[in-house]
């Protein structure tokens, strides 16, 4: 079962001739996917019995593929591989807390908000209550609002690899023209 679900993760070949950036995008976006679609598989029972066969073998000459003409070396074609896998598994493990969250306008529990309110007043959190120094319900929406939004995904992976960019030009290492 695990290695059909890593199928998943697999991106057209098209995808792959498009240079690194786009490559690794791909590759991260049908990841991202995937774990929306199956977010039991972020559950440690699930990734402890997750084994490699073809399909994840092909995800990962996938992911090779994508950083093959990058002028690193293994460790470092790795290295750039896993930043982004780790964004993507991040977003996702972030995306399962948020389900046990109270949505947009539904409130938090008195109590919470009570505990909160107490703690900002000690003056021990001097950037929190800058934050929250308006309306503190009203706040707390536009936060949850905010972290919600359908395209933080996309904008966190593009400035991840703007920084992977940004890194690799300075290192000599983007291929011609690239």
């Amino acid at each position: 079962m695990s290695d059909a679900l890593l199928g998943e993760l697999l991106v057209p070949e098209e995808a792959l001739g498009r240079g690194w950036r786009e490559a690794l995008g791909a590759i991260g976006r049908r990841t991202n996917a995937t774990l929306e679609r199956h977010p039991w598989l972020m559950t440690a029972e699930a990734m402890r019995g997750m084994r490699i066969g073809p399909n994840g073998m092909r995800h990962f000459e996938q992911s090779l593929a994508a950083v093959a003409d990058l002028a690193l070396d293994d460790i470092d074609k790795l290295e750039v591989i896993a930043m982004v896998d780790d964004y993507v598994f991040g977003y996702a493990l972030r995306r399962l807390d948020l389900e046990h969250e109270p949505k947009p306008g539904e409130g938090w529990p008195p109590e919470l908000m009570a505990y909160i309110d107490a703690q900002l007043e000690t003056g021990e959190y001097p950037q929190i209550s800058s934050m929250f120094s308006a309306d503190r319900a009203e706040t707390w929406v536009r936060l949850a609002e905010a972290t919600l939004d359908p395209f933080r995904f996309e904008r966190g992976l593009e400035r991840l690899l703007d920084g992977i960019e940004h890194a690799l030009r300075q290192q000599g290492a983007l291929p011609a023209g690239g």
